[in-house]
């Protein structure tokens, strides 16, 4: 889990976010918004983050010393409330809100509430996540929320019948229809803040070099190194380019009244 004092939608003013996902990608998430022109770099960025190595690799690419660790299991219903509670106490607004933590392709397990994994941390997480802040979104707007879902939304389905993908698993389908998940409550919530000065996006980041697909064999296999991935990294982004569309949905200025739209 990432949470941070940013300069984002006002350029004059410091603002905070929360962000969960790749640490890599975070690293150059701030390494942006630090840059950002208008930024005075005596600034303080107050980071905080749920694994030592996220904030040794974001100090080192920021130069950020305001970090500090948090924990927020997206798997976990508790540890989601624990740290609204102490976000609540720590931080009196919130402008920015990125859902982009994600497992992919899996083998079946559940979350500690009994969730299939992909469809808890994914999708149930998230939704615990935005509803518990939706408050301080509220009570800060201008403000936005920004959820991270992926081209493979196209291809899901919603088994109403088995939801929890008990009776037959299939890692695809189930990553599918998490982020299926992900387009729907972005256009249901977008439509629930209309006039509430919140906004609300997804952004489907493209294929990039994160720890995302450590369950794909076809990246973890001898074969596909020697004689497909030289080709298939032709196709593949690093994490700073994967970060472009979504400091897009976070920056830019015109999109100030934008809502309910996905950006790929």
């Amino acid at each position: 889990m990432h949470l941070a004092r940013a300069v984002g939608l006002d350029p004059c003013s410091e603002q905070a976010a929360v962000h969960q996902g790749c640490f890599i990608m975070m690293a150059f998430f701030y390494t942006k918004v630090y840059k950002k022109e208008g930024r005075r770099d005596d600034t303080p960025c107050r980071t905080y983050v749920s694994d030592p190595r996220a904030r040794e690799e974001i100090v080192l690419e920021t130069k950020n010393k305001y970090l500090y660790c948090r924990e927020c299991d997206l798997a976990s219903q508790s540890s989601i409330r624990n740290f609204v509670k102490r976000f609540g106490k720590e931080q009196s607004k919130l402008d920015i809100l990125i859902n982009n933590a994600g497992v992919m392709r899996c083998p079946y397990t559940k979350t500690q509430d009994g969730i299939e994994l992909q469809l808890g941390v994914n999708h149930i997480g998230h939704f615990l996540l935005t509803n518990l802040l939706l408050p301080k979104l509220q009570a800060s707007a201008p403000s936005r929320i920004i959820n991270v879902s992926s081209v493979a939304h196209m291809r899901g389905k919603i088994n109403t019948k088995d939801l929890n993908s008990e009776n037959d698993y299939d890692p695809g389908e189930a990553y599918n229809q998490s982020k299926l998940a992900n387009i729907l409550f972005t256009r249901e919530l977008a439509r629930r803040l209309q006039g509430t000065g919140v906004t609300v996006n997804a952004v489907h980041p493209g294929i990039v070099d994160t720890e995302l697909t450590r369950h794909m064999s076809f990246f973890n296999s001898t074969l596909s190194a020697l004689l497909l991935k030289p080709f298939v990294w032709l196709f593949i982004k690093s994490p700073r380019q994967g970060a472009q569309t979504t400091l897009y949905a976070v920056l830019d200025e015109n999109l100030q009244h934008k809502t309910g739209i996905y950006f790929r």
